[in-house]
């Protein structure tokens, strides 16, 4: 045991080294654009809970517009309170089967949406927002909730600083480490089975507020060898003690991984991904401080600087030039005079607010936000539909890739092995992922309105052009396409019209 614990613990500091050179980099982005979150630092040490974190933050221009991005994701990708996601029968089955199948997998597909409804994923998965569109990462720990509370499913934001994480060569991320610290009862409570030593039992119990390095790893395991899912192993370990003192708290296999790993957008060679936020970092530090020379100087306007007669002899280096400041001056000089300029002309507002247009711009805050007309046209919310598809495709891609399908097969996994659910194989033959969030729906949205073009574009020849759509499958296309549900869609003509 001594062995295998030494090299997780191996593993997982050399995950946390590579990770240090991005630290840095990322206290950067919270500091200027989501100052309220937690320090990133996997080795340092967290600051109390209230502290002020935005001492330095002049402008709000950043941090409202990550906002808002974070709020558009979570209404475009996993909206709360509406189906964005659904079973349906794969390409394998017969039309027949298909028919039979298809409510099965709609109940199915309603059962897994309550959970996740009656769960906490929709606080959870905006705070990985927040760090997604910050410093371009997010973790979502997906676990197992109790037997007996009202939903299967119970998930955690896990701050950048607990995790480390490997990539496989296929660019996956399969490999995750987290090391969190808990004191006694945080271990009886989340691994209420774990069988401590004695000695290591009696120091928690004398110091309730000590706390214990508690290492998390989940590692594929090997295919070769025609194994499938991830091993889990879950010890306690304090660094100063060394591994004589480290115990195991809890191993199992997962079929699929509990936590899920994703990021904005990845440069090649890189394991952990990069931010709207860091594109813009240069504009946003610069508009913070031009707003914070535009403040010094009203103070100095509101206050103004003074100047007395003084007998002595002045001395340049005790001026500061400060709101309220008394200048000392001799009696019957001019005292400091400053140099006239030709013109004046103040460029801090222009250069303000062409500022905070890029930094609107390139977090995207300027094309996602709310239309001020009330009322659309069917026209104007394709178009709006499809420049939102336009602006996120390649972002959607990747977040389908690393969060959206791993997270409802962890799901469909979950409730499978309960019970709450039929006992089918989620690999896209037999039951396939459908995505009907308004993101997903935009491509599908221009499908219909081609069809419908072209049906206008027949009728304008006559009757005889129409006979070449066929109005049952088109029909029944439609009904697919806009995700209706299955029992409203006649798959079989009825008996009256086959005879």
């Amino acid at each position: 045991m001594e062995q295998q614990l030494e090299t997780l613990v191996s593993r997982y500091k050399k995950a946390a080294e590579r990770k240090q050179n991005w630290e840095e980099h990322w206290r950067e982005c919270y500091e200027y654009a989501f100052p309220l979150r937690e320090n990133v630092s996997s080795f340092g040490v967290d600051s109390p809970q209230g502290t002020k974190k935005n001492l330095c933050l002049f402008d709000g221009t950043a941090p409202d517009a990550v906002d808002q991005l974070a709020s558009s994701l979570l209404s475009e990708l996993t909206p709360p309170w509406a189906k964005w996601f659904g079973l349906r029968p794969g390409n394998e089955l017969s039309p027949t089967e298909q028919e039979q199948v298809a409510p099965i997998l709609d109940k199915s597909s309603e059962i897994m949406l309550q959970n996740f409804e009656h769960s906490n994923f929709a606080v959870e998965v905006h705070q990985c927002y927040l760090d997604l569109v910050t410093v371009g990462t997010a973790c979502l720990m997906f676990e197992e909730a109790a037997i007996g509370e009202a939903t299967a499913f119970h998930f955690y934001a896990v701050p950048l600083r607990e995790i480390a994480i490997e990539e496989s060569s296929d660019g996956k991320i399969d490999t995750t480490f987290r090391c969190s610290k808990l004191n006694l009862e945080g271990i009886r409570t989340r691994f209420p089975e774990a069988q401590m030593p004695s000695f290591l039992q009696e120091r928690l119990e004398q110091d309730r507020d000590y706390q214990l390095s508690i290492i998390e790893a989940v590692l594929p395991r090997n295919y070769n060898a025609g194994a499938c899912g991830y091993d889990y192993i879950a010890f306690a370990w304090d660094e100063n003690s060394g591994y004589e003192e480290s115990c195991i708290l809890k191993e199992g296999i997962f079929e699929t991984s509990p936590f899920i790993n994703f990021r904005w957008l990845k440069a090649p060679g890189e394991i952990y991904g990069r931010s709207p936020v860091m594109k813009a970092l240069p504009d946003i530090k610069t508009a913070n401080k031009v707003v914070e020379l535009i403040l010094k100087n009203a103070s100095i306007s509101v206050t103004g600087i003074w100047q007395a007669d003084d007998d002595g002899i002045l001395n340049p280096d005790n001026i500061k030039l400060v709101p309220g400041a008394i200048i000392p001056k001799a009696v019957g000089s001019k005292g400091l005079t400053p140099l006239s300029a030709p013109g004046n002309f103040d460029v801090s507002q222009l250069i303000l607010s062409d500022l905070r247009q890029r930094i609107n711009h390139a977090l995207l805050a300027d094309r996602l936000a709310q239309i001020a007309t009330p009322n659309m046209t069917a026209t104007e919310v394709l178009e709006r539909s499809a420049e939102v598809a336009r602006i996120l495709g390649a972002t959607f891609g990747r977040l389908q890739s690393e969060l959206l399908t791993p997270l409802l097969k962890r799901a469909f996994q979950i409730l499978r092995r309960r019970g709450d659910i039929p006992n089918f194989d989620l690999d896209g033959k037999i039951v396939d992922l459908q995505y009907k969030s308004p993101l997903a729906l935009a491509q599908t949205r221009k499908d219909i309105t081609n069809v419908s073009e072209w049906v206008s574009m027949l009728a304008t020849f006559g009757t005889d052009a129409l006979n070449a759509v066929n109005v049952e499958e088109a029909s029944r296309w439609l009904g697919k396409t806009l995700c209706v549900p299955s029992q409203l869609i006649r798959e079989t003509p009825l008996a009256s019209e086959a005879k």
